[in-house]
Formats: C-alpha cells, structure tokens, sequence
C-alpha cells in the first residue's frame, strides 16, 4: 500500500515542451510513472519525444486522457500559481508544484483558493513524491529508493534524498516518501501528511526532517502526540548563527519563534525520537521497531 500516489496515478505535466519539464519526464516515464498528457498553451496538438500528447489547455488534457493528477513545471515569471489554478479547476485529486520562487502573495491567492477543495496540492519548491516502484511525480531521484515500510516526509530536498539513500542502503525501504517543500505558504503539511502514514497498514514507522523556519513541526508535533506509530525527527539548521538570514524561503526565524531548539522541545514533548545527525537516523529507526 501507499499514501498519495501508486501505479493507477494518470498525469499530466504542465510545462512539459520546457528543458526541465522535458527532462524530468523522460526520467519519470523510465521510472514507471503513466504520463498521459502534457499541457503548454500554443503547443496543443504536438507530441513531444516521449510520445506524449500535448494540449492547449488543462480541461482538455483531462477530458481527453482521464488524468487525475498534475505536476508543474512553469516558471514562476510564467504563471506558476495560475497553472495550478488552473489543474484546481479541472478537479485534479493531486497537483505537485516543483516551481520554486513562486511569491508569497501568489502563493497565498492559490492557498485560499485550492485549501476548501477536494484537491491536494503539494509544494510549491518541493521535490515532488514517489512510491516506489509504483510512481514517481517530480524529481526524487528513484534510484535511491527501495519499497519498504519507513514513511519520509520532508521540508528539504536535498535531505530528501540524502535520507532515502540512507535508509535504503542500511536496507531499510520506503512505503512513500514525500517532500513538502520549505516555503512560507505550501499546500502539503506535516500534520496533513502524518495522519496519511498513521493509517497505512503498510508504514511501520515515519521518518520527519524539518529545518528552522516557521511553525510547521511545532505543529506537527500536535499531531505526534496521538501516533501510535514511531516518529523519528531531525532539523536540520541548528547550528545557524542567531539573527542571520538564512537562504532558505522558509528558513525565517523572528520574534523568538521557528528556532531549531524549539522545534525539538516540542517534537520530544510530543515524544518523538530526535537524531542529532542525519547519520543516525538508520539506527534511530531500527531501534524503534526492535
């Protein structure tokens, strides 16, 4: 089993005829994932290398090939947030944004408006999701996965696949892994993910990374506190000198609030295990299941 996407996900890509929708299309397709449309306005009626027909407009990619979800790759500068609107309104069940610098103010237009729908969204400037051996959407390298019974939810990219490669080569293999994004305003939280690998008969334990920077685990941790299911946290950032701006969209700390040190109080209150490194992880989960 799974949580979000597995082998009966139909996508389409938006921004499919760009250098980087193209690219990571082709890997996707290698990887298993049924990509059954693409949309780039102007284009409609090409198919592109992949074999992938293209069409003008979301509706009719959908209407025209029963995709249920979407992944993004239009630019910011080209109306990113407008193309998830735009997959909102053809009632996909799954939209994945990997664009990143979307801005806020957009981002909050989109939240307000996607959030009371049946739609999930996940990201913006976030890695994607995949199951393994069953579906990728976005750009998790596969390869560094393997099918197994740890659910990963992730703030950071590249932690995203430092962990699951990981996790993999100490043999311990992924339900499904997901990256959130680290932006202030996202579709896909940690306490909107959590609940997903509670319930999956498939997911013994959930490995969280997190970083400094907004509320995000803090409330997370509200939700830890009644998982029967070990967590097993790291944040990243808890070395970074007190008021430096950090490079992250995410990575803001003011008024006291968003700190490493505080996220970790609350995820040990609410009875996480917390690693030090990320190098401890493997063992930390282990440990949990023993």
């Amino acid at each position: 089993m799974s949580i979000i996407v597995d082998r009966s996900t139909r996508l389409l890509i938006a921004g499919i005829t760009g250098r980087e929708g193209g690219f990571h299309t082709a890997n996707m397709m290698k990887y298993g994932t049924q990509i059954v449309a693409g949309v780039t306005p102007g284009k409609g009626g090409i198919t592109t290398e992949h074999g992938v027909p293209v069409f003008d407009t979301v509706a009719q990619a959908v209407h025209a090939t029963d995709a249920n979800a979407a992944c993004i790759f239009v630019p910011a500068r080209f109306d990113a947030a407008d193309s998830i609107l735009e997959c909102a309104a053809s009632n996909l069940g799954l939209i994945v944004c990997i664009t990143d610098g979307v801005p806020v103010g957009d981002m909050v237009r989109v939240y307000r408006q996607v959030r009371p729908t049946h739609t999930r969204l996940v990201g913006p400037n976030c890695p994607g999701l995949i199951t393994p051996g069953e579906c990728n959407v976005g750009i998790i390298p596969g390869h560094l996965l393997k099918r197994g019974r740890i659910g990963m939810v992730s703030r950071s990219g590249t932690l995203t696949y430092e962990m699951t490669a990981s996790l993999s080569a100490e043999g311990l293999g992924q339900s499904t892994c997901i990256g959130i994004g680290g932006d202030p305003v996202i579709g896909t939280t940690f306490v909107d993910v959590l609940p997903l690998f509670e319930a999956d008969p498939e997911t013994d334990a959930v490995v969280m990374v997190g970083e400094i920077g907004g509320s995000d685990e803090e409330n997370g941790a509200d939700f830890i506190r009644t998982m029967k299911k070990p967590v097993i946290a790291f944040i990243s950032g808890r070395t970074a000198p007190p008021g430096k701006r950090m490079g992250h969209a995410g990575a803001i700390v003011s008024g006291g609030k968003g700190t490493a040190q505080g996220k970790v109080d609350a995820l040990l209150s609410a009875g996480a295990i917390i690693a030090d490194t990320t190098a401890e992880i493997p063992a930390l989960v282990r440990q949990a299941l023993a």
